[in-house]
């Protein structure tokens, strides 16, 4: 992977990546735990770009593992043109607040759909800015732990529609 970072803008993994593949380790975490260090994710995201001066972001889930069936979830993206971290999701008063994933059905696929619905996101109309776009990813990643398999079968009306605050899970039809 270090041969392949000089050639990508965008990196997308979690601290296990950053640990194992670039061997810089976010300070304070024990992820096996469920402890984690916010703060010191923008401190890896900081180092890789320090490393790799052609990305121009670096995203990461946070998952704070309380049991097999409840985590705790969110996500990090560091745009390094505004120089800021942004965070995903926030309390009312704007502070990081984890969605709290009660009856995990499968975690399987989370991070690919925390990808995937990052990459959307910052190639679509409503969701393209920065904080918009770690919101939509972490908000795509929380629905997947409700669906079995590897793929995450919701639309972007439901996805927008948590990222909005609308975590009742009622079905809309």
């Amino acid at each position: 992977m270090a041969v392949l970072l000089p050639l990508v803008d965008l990196v997308i993994g979690n601290e296990e990546d950053a640990a194992d593949v670039l061997d810089i380790h976010p300070e304070k975490t024990d992820v096996s735990r469920g402890q984690l260090e916010v703060d010191s994710y923008q401190q890896v995201a900081r180092r890789i770009v320090e490393r790799y001066p052609n990305v121009s972001r670096v995203a990461t889930t946070l998952r704070e593992s309380v049991s097999a069936d409840h985590n705790n979830w969110g996500g990090m993206l560091l745009d390094v043109s505004s120089d800021q971290c942004f965070l995903a999701p926030l309390s009312g008063e704007g502070d990081y607040e984890p969605y709290q994933v009660n009856d995990i059905v499968d975690r399987v696929g989370a991070g690919d759909s925390f990808a995937a619905g990052l990459l959307h996101a910052l190639q679509s109309e409503d969701f393209s800015e920065p904080a918009r776009a770690i919101q939509f990813a972490v908000a795509a990643s929380c629905l997947k732990h409700s669906i079995k398999g590897d793929f995450n079968f919701v639309s972007q009306q439901e996805v927008a529609a948590l990222v909005a605050g609308n975590a009742s899970g009622r079905v809309q039809r």
